[in-house]
């Protein structure tokens, strides 16, 4: 690969662009390879915390969750699980638990498995070390700068 300026000149360069060059090329990417395989990054966030959850979660833990995912917002995630309930991914009781179907479970490990595959992509070239070098740094930025992550 090639980079953009000499060393000299890319420490000169602003994070600002460079961060969100970087962020449109990954969510690009990431949410057009999920739509070919017919899901949302939203809808893979919902799956995700359905299949993780170690007691099933309400629509409500759900939405408060992932209200802060890429300003996606409470109004949208609720759009996002009706549309995993009614691709029959996902239920929904009469108290609001959202529990994974069968299906939900085999179209959870294929988007699993081109996430995985997503990743790998992403990552090729950079170290361990240079990726957690890079978070921390983008960390400290949001820190520097008053902004708070979604985890705050």
């Amino acid at each position: 690969m090639q980079y953009s300026h000499s060393d000299a000149e890319l420490i000169r360069q602003p994070i600002g662009y460079w961060s969100w060059a970087a962020h449109k090329a990954v969510v690009s990417r990431t949410r057009a390879a999920l739509a070919e395989i017919g899901t949302t990054q939203p809808q893979w966030w919902v799956l995700a915390q359905v299949v993780h959850a170690e007691t099933a979660k309400t629509r409500d833990e759900v939405s408060h969750l992932l209200r802060g995912y890429l300003d996606t917002g409470p109004e949208n995630i609720g759009q996002e699980i009706d549309t995993t309930i009614s691709e029959g991914w996902i239920t929904e009781d009469s108290e609001g638990r959202l529990c994974l179907t069968a299906d939900g479970r085999a179209f959870h490990d294929k988007a699993a498995a081109l996430q995985e595959e997503l990743w790998a992509e992403r990552h090729a070239g950079i170290s361990d070390e240079e990726y957690l070098t890079t978070l921390k740094a983008l960390q400290r930025f949001i820190h520097n700068t008053g902004g708070r992550g979604w985890h705050h």
